[in-house]
């Protein structure tokens, strides 16, 4: 279901299109992005008092479970479902996006990793559509779309009454297989011919996306999609250089350091799953 709805919401901005069958996806965190972006929206958020650095390290430390332990078990993802938007209830949308704008903006934009949007160009000039493909809500993802020029956006989508959102989700997050989903529902509404298309991710957890496409590369991947990516014949592109490379496993869970020690809280957790 996520992934219908997700295709369902895609809007694509008009452009020439002389490879009307070709697209290329990309993920987000990390792999477009240094970092989490929800996180760094709702820290921006939380600058301009919509909540409180409690409720920010409360939801920080929700994601880091989700991240670190990076599985499909049933009970960490209806966890993370439950409050992935449960800071913006109330909200007006409009009012969302506008400061998912200026976010952008302020905090967001120097995080671009040029290798990889340099990639998403190559797309671009040779014609193709560019969707980035992501757990992060449609509207931020939409935003950071059109910031960098791309074709749209799949994200997860909030549920909203009378353009106010309610804090839950339509269906679920657009994660690990329901990316593929969305991506499968995309391509019969654009006819697109997924053996021709690419899809660029950092995580295992998006190995079903990958796997979908004729092409696939793996960006400053996981240790798992590394060596699934070296079996499988995949490009591998690393973008990371130094400390950017040992933290980019933790993008959440440094964040939470600047305001609460959310690293030594992940290195616990990451211990304890570990040891199960």
């Amino acid at each position: 279901m996520a992934g219908e709805v997700a295709a369902a919401a895609a809007v694509a901005m008009p452009m020439v299109e002389p490879d009307p069958s070709s697209a290329a996806f990309f993920d987000v965190d990390n792999t477009m992005m240094r970092g989490a972006s929800i996180y760094h929206f709702a820290r921006g958020l939380a600058s301009r008092g919509l909540f409180t650095t409690r409720d920010l390290v409360r939801f920080a430390l929700g994601q880091v479970i989700f991240r670190v332990r990076g599985d499909e078990n049933p009970e960490h993802i209806a966890k993370a479902r439950e409050t992935a938007l449960a800071f913006v209830a109330g909200s007006k949308v409009e009012e969302i996006v506008r400061l998912g704008e200026e976010i952008y903006d302020e905090v967001m934009a120097d995080r671009i990793w040029a290798g990889t949007r340099a990639l998403a160009q190559s797309h671009l000039d040779a014609g193709r559509r560019v969707w980035l493909v992501t757990a992060t809500p449609v509207e931020l993802a939409r935003v950071i779309a059109q910031r960098l020029g791309l074709t749209g956006a799949l994200g997860t989508v909030a549920e909203t009454e009378d353009g106010v959102y309610t804090g839950r989700l339509v269906g679920d997050l657009l994660h690990g297989p329901a990316k593929a989903e969305a991506v499968r529902a995309l391509a019969r509404r654009e006819g697109l011919d997924l053996s021709r298309c690419s899809a660029y991710s950092d995580s295992a957890n998006d190995l079903p996306l990958l796997s979908l496409v004729g092409h696939a590369t793996a960006i400053n991947p996981d240790a798992e999609l590394r060596e699934y990516a070296r079996e499988n014949g995949w490009d591998v592109r690393d973008f990371r250089t130094g400390r950017k490379a040992t933290m980019i496993g933790l993008p959440i869970a440094a964040g939470v350091g600047a305001v609460a020690g959310g690293v030594a809280a992940a290195v616990a957790l990451r211990r304890f799953y570990r040891s199960r």
